[in-house]
């Protein structure tokens, strides 16, 4: 009988360890499969942003702030170099030393003005901010240049500032600062409309179709683009070129003309000196009613 009760309990002592095996084993089992989820889930959302990428959500209040602070000072700036080369261009009577002195005094002020509010903490503009404060850096330094200029023939100064190293660099500063902004604006709005995406790669060439189908602030941001490939400054904005764009294809010009593709367009407006600014808000009611756009005044101007 003894022998009998201590069989039977070695069975059972068995079984009660063969048991426990088995749920330890489908314990590590479940952590093993949740740890391999978990992992897989990361690595998806990891995927989701490649390296480079600004997953940053942009606040309006940010954009609006770099526009008071940043932007403004910076196009007061762009507004008076260029009605100066404009002068030089057409041959005007112009004091080029006296002018370019005072465009030389004006990029550091300006560069003070640009850098007194500290934008760092939105990557996209904190590197708007620092490639315009360059941007008026080197133009000051082309303008010293300028002012020192011998030369009586305004075509040959302005010659000269073109092909100055300077001046290349504070244009190219100039189209990378541009397009930082406008790229905040895109991750602002893709933030505030589902519907709008966050980045977007541009189709080589881009068909008239396809255009047709990107929501505005997409649009500026492809204009930038075709804007930062041509090199050269502008006095008007990028969306007053995406709304001569846009105007142009409505009314069946484009479509006359035979030109299917947006950088033929682009081409063709701005070889032909057929965009201004202030194009965009005369423009904004019969296209743009529906847009998401941030509230900065050069979308919103009277």
């Amino acid at each position: 009988m003894e022998k009998r009760l201590t069989t039977t309990a070695m069975l059972f002592s068995l079984g009660f360890v063969f048991m426990l095996i088995l749920a330890v084993g489908a314990f590590f089992y479940g952590i093993q499969l949740g740890t391999e989820k978990a992992e897989a889930k990361y690595a998806a959302k990891t995927a989701a942003v490649q390296p480079g990428e600004d997953a940053t959500p942009y606040q309006q209040q940010e954009l609006v702030s770099f526009y008071l602070t940043v932007f403004s000072p910076y196009r007061e700036f762009q507004s008076e170099w260029l009605a100066a080369a404009d002068k030089l261009l057409r041959g005007g009577n112009i004091d080029s030393a006296a002018a370019f002195k005072k465009l030389a005094k004006l990029a550091d002020t300006k560069a003070e003005e640009a850098s007194s509010f500290n934008m760092q903490k939105s990557p996209l503009l904190g590197e708007a901010q620092v490639a315009y404060i360059r941007s008026l850096k080197y133009f000051k330094d082309a303008a010293s240049k300028a002012a020192a200029d011998k030369s009586d023939d305004p075509a040959k100064i302005l010659e000269h500032i073109q092909s100055d190293k300077n001046f290349k660099s504070a244009v190219s500063e100039s189209l990378a600062a541009q397009s930082a902004y406008y790229d905040a604006m895109q991750k602002w709005a893709a933030s505030v409309d589902p519907a709008i995406p966050a980045a977007y790669k541009i189709a080589v060439p881009l068909g008239v179709e396809q255009w047709d189908k990107l929501s505005l602030i997409v649009k500026n941001k492809v204009i930038v683009s075709y804007l930062s490939e041509r090199s050269e400054l502008y006095a008007f904005l990028p969306q007053d070129l995406t709304s001569r764009v846009d105007e142009f294809i409505r009314s069946g010009q484009a479509s006359k003309m035979k030109l299917k593709t947006v950088g033929g367009i682009v081409d063709l407006l701005l070889n032909t000196r057929a965009v201004d600014s202030g194009d965009f808000n005369a423009n904004k009611a019969r296209f743009y009613q529906s847009e998401t756009l941030p509230q900065l005044p050069f979308f919103y101007a009277e």
